[in-house]
Parts: structure tokens; sequence; C-alpha cells
């Protein structure tokens, strides 16, 4: 019988980067499974949870690789991601970007290589829209970003003791060394990065495979994600809210309806904006198994 994985992620500690240190990325992770468990019936043995030193680049894959295989051998029919991480980019080498630049998401172990960062040591854009790509169609896929998306650079001002810090890492000067070639942004229902190669009818396949794709972001591509204090502990502004509407409302309200709610929630307190990417069925639902 098929059933459901989870993997909650969460990083506020970077390995040969101090300066990186974030500080609501732990507990976004642990009440991301906290809502999971208590609200939409999970139990332990469906979740898993990676924080600081475990949440490196080679183990969040093999868990969502792991994921991945059991659905396509038909063991699981509902997965779920959720990152609270740093957001930045990378060069494009694959010619899907119109910048240039492929949204990458930073691991415990990131680290540059030759003034760029190191690929096997960061997690792009590309690589999760690959793998989830091969998923089967009937296959439900439930994505939590809570990291910036920002094009910018620029991080967030950080006056007083608990003021929000962004949640984005600027590129190594030689980055973007390479002349930029032409892009798309992580979209998890789209055709795959190396789409222009590939015949039609396997691009079309694809894209219906991933009709159950659902893209939850803490902000636009253009905004940055805030690490913000609420009530005596630190979160990621996007998961704060979230679990938040959905634990006030007993998740017996829609998607479209708990993003709403969120962004009138934010909307005074924070520039971000958080979206939700996913067919009109499935964001007019409750989050449901």
């Amino acid at each position: 019988m098929a059933s459901k994985k989870a993997l909650f992620v969460g990083i506020n500690k970077f390995a040969g980067y101090p300066q990186f240190a974030l500080n609501g990325c732990v507990n976004d992770a642990k009440d991301m499974a906290a809502l999971y468990k208590d609200l939409l019936g999970f139990t332990s043995s469906e979740m898993a949870t990676l924080t600081d030193a475990q949440a490196t680049k080679a183990n969040i894959m093999a868990r969502l690789q792991t994921m991945v295989a059991d659905a396509k051998a038909g063991k699981l029919n509902y997965l779920v991601f959720s990152l609270s991480s740093h957001g930045t980019q990378m060069n494009d080498t694959s010619g899907d970007e119109p910048d240039g630049k492929d949204e990458a998401f930073v691991p415990y172990d990131i680290a540059e290589k030759s003034g760029a960062w190191d690929p096997d040591h960061i997690i792009c854009d590309d690589e999760l829209h690959d793998l989830f790509a091969q998923l089967p169609a009937n296959v439900l896929l439930e994505v939590y970003l809570d990291t910036c998306h920002s094009g910018t650079g620029l991080r967030g001002a950080e006056f007083g003791l608990h003021a929000p810090k962004a949640r984005f890492v600027a590129p190594p000067d030689h980055e973007f060394d390479q002349k930029p070639a032409r892009m798309r942004g992580f979209t998890l229902n789209a055709a795959p990065s190396k789409a222009g190669t590939k015949k039609a009818d396997s691009a079309s396949k694809e894209a219906v495979a991933g009709a159950h794709h659902l893209l939850w972001t803490g902000c636009k591509a253009n905004q940055t994600s805030a690490d913000a204090y609420f009530n005596g502990r630190y979160n990621g502004a996007f998961t704060y809210y979230f679990v938040k509407v959905m634990r006030d409302s007993q998740n017996k309200i829609s998607r479209k309806k708990v993003i709403a709610k969120m962004r009138t929630l934010m909307k005074s307190s924070f520039a971000q904006t958080p979206q939700l990417e996913g067919n009109a069925t499935n964001r007019g639902q409750a989050i449901a198994y």
C-alpha cells in the first residue's frame, strides 16, 4: 500500500562560514515536523529531520533520492520536503535562465571552488527540478522553501538585537565570470532544464508528471525571506505564519486561503510576499494525504 514520507531541513550554522549564521531555521524544521505530526497525521517513522551538521548536500540529496525512488517503485504517493536556510545564486550552465543565474540553496557544507560555488556543496534549483520531474503522475509533492529567492544580493537591515535578517548569501566574486546563458527559475511542474534537447512528447509527459507538484516559497523571486524573532524565539517569517495559519484553521481551509491569510498577516511587517505554485485544483484544496 502506498504511503507518505516527509523530510524537514533547517540550517542555522554553516561549516567554514560563521558569518552566514542564522537563528530560526532549526526551529522551522522542528515546527514543520510537529505540524505534520499533530495536524496532518504523519507518524514519526514517516518523517525525518536534518539540522545543521546533519544537513550536508550529500545527506539532503540522498534522502530525497530515496524518497523519489520509493515513489517510482509505488511505495509512496505523497512526498513533503521543507528547507529553511540561505538562498543564493550560481552560474547557469544549462542555458535555461534569461539572466544567466540559477537559484540555489545553501547546505551546511557550502563551499567555494576557484572563486565560485562548488557544485558538490550547493543545491541548484535544476537539481531539485530534475529529481522531482521523475515522480509518477499520481504522486503528490509538497515543497516548502523558506529561503531568499532574491537576485539583488542585498542583505536585510539588521538594526537592533532581534531585527530580521535576510536569508540570502551573495555569490562569490567569480561566480558569474562566464557569459550568461538563458533561464527558467525553479518551477516544479515545468519541463526539465535540458528540455531544449529533448523531444516534445517527452517534455509533455514530464509536465503531466508534475501536475500534482506544489511549491511554497517564502517570497517572490526578487525578494528576500526574513529570519525573525517572534514571542521569545526565532523562526523564518514564512514558516512562522504558515504554521500559525494552519494551526488556527485546523487545516479546514484551502491552500490558496492559507497563502492569502499569510500575506495579510505579513504585509505590515515584512517586505516579502509568500508564493504558492501549483494547479488550480490542488491550490483549491486543503493540505491532505
